[in-house]
């Protein structure tokens, strides 16, 4: 039986769709909330709401990338949130926010970086911002 150069072609092209698939999918993980990140060793994405009537701390004169606040989760979890990064323009207004990072031992989490959900008069606007010192978390 002779195997053809389409056959082989097909072939290796399946392989690195599936390779390619499998890339993607670490990727996708679900939210979490403040009770499982306490658990988890690795990151986790938590969802939730900006906590209005708690402090939102940011001074860029002593530190301009040291930003910490608190939110809500979805299981109404309050916790604290650092992001060693700017703090973002209009933060106070954003609807949801998904925070990627981790918990550490004293109670904090130490988000990577977030993505915040925004109102805008045309269309719903996501804003994406990444931490300066994400690879050390």
């Amino acid at each position: 039986m002779k195997v053809k150069k389409i056959h082989i072609i097909a072939g290796l092209l399946i392989i690195g769709a599936i390779s390619m698939i499998v890339m993607a999918s670490g990727d996708l993980s679900t939210y979490s909330n403040f009770e499982v990140a306490a658990a988890t060793d690795g990151e986790v994405k938590i969802v939730g709401q900006l906590s209005k009537d708690k402090e939102m701390y940011y001074n860029p004169v002593e530190d301009p990338n040291y930003f910490s606040f608190y939110m809500k989760d979805d299981k109404g979890i309050e916790g604290k949130v650092v992001l060693f990064s700017e703090r973002p323009q209009d933060f106070e207004l954003s609807e949801q926010i998904v925070a990627t990072g981790k918990m550490k031992e004293d109670g904090v989490f130490y988000a990577s970086s977030i993505l915040m959900k925004c109102p805008s008069k045309y269309k719903d606007e996501e804003i994406y911002i990444k931490s300066e010192q994400s690879a050390s978390l």
